[in-house]
């Protein structure tokens, strides 16, 4: 059975920092490759697991079950809050603010779920809190359902994939552990992060359909 968490070790009430994180963001001449488990090490249960290439834990989402009150924390390694996703109150559509750490002021971003069926896009992204489509600053096509999603930026340059991860001897090891690639010098990592929970809550197995 391929090992998915070679590296992992944090205790639940310990793992608190008491400093900021240094932030992981692809290197200038390579991409970033990690891991995304689909669970929670810390309760066993529903959420979101991720390590880098040479299997260290950097990000984790432990209070996945609060997604459906509209809040989802991603933290890293050691419990620091990195990024606040919460559901856009008095929104028509899926449309959800990201904000820095645990305030809830002046989102970063706004990430809404494309209701044009002739469009091959799944969710685009527009900077702080606005619903101006001439400002989208990234875009994600593909199948998320399938694993398989690309995210672009506004000159259609390639940032981040989402594609199935394969154990050794090409065997595919099922929906629920992938890899999330970014692009060198393109976006910050733990945004990427934040886009592949959105796209889990817009078009995952919890939704009654799928892309």
């Amino acid at each position: 059975m391929t090992k998915v968490y070679p590296n992992a070790r944090f205790t639940g009430s310990d793992a608190i920092s008491q400093r900021p994180p240094k932030l992981l963001v692809a290197a200038d001449t390579r991409e970033v490759i990690l891991t995304v488990w689909k669970k929670s090490l810390l309760f066993n249960c529903n959420g979101f697991t991720v390590f880098d290439a040479k299997g260290d834990l950097v990000f984790r989402v432990d209070n996945y079950m609060e997604a459906n009150k509209g809040e989802i924390l991603l933290m890293d390694a050691s419990g620091w809050p990195l990024l606040t996703i919460r559901r856009k109150k008095m929104s028509l559509g899926d449309s959800w603010l990201v904000y820095e750490g645990e305030t809830l002021m002046n989102p970063t971003l706004s990430v809404r779920k494309s209701v044009n069926i002739l469009n091959k896009c799944l969710a685009y992204v527009i900077p702080g809190n606005t619903n101006n489509r001439n400002n989208i600053i990234y875009e994600i096509e593909g199948s998320y359902s399938q694993r398989c999603c690309a995210v672009y930026d506004d000159k259609r340059r390639l940032v981040a994939e989402i594609k199935r991860k394969e154990a050794v001897g090409g065997v595919a090891i099922g929906t629920d552990v992938f890899s999330l690639i970014i692009q060198p010098d393109t976006i910050r990592a733990d945004f990427a992060m934040a886009l592949v929970i959105l796209l889990d809550q817009m078009f995952g197995s919890s939704r009654r359909t799928s892309t």
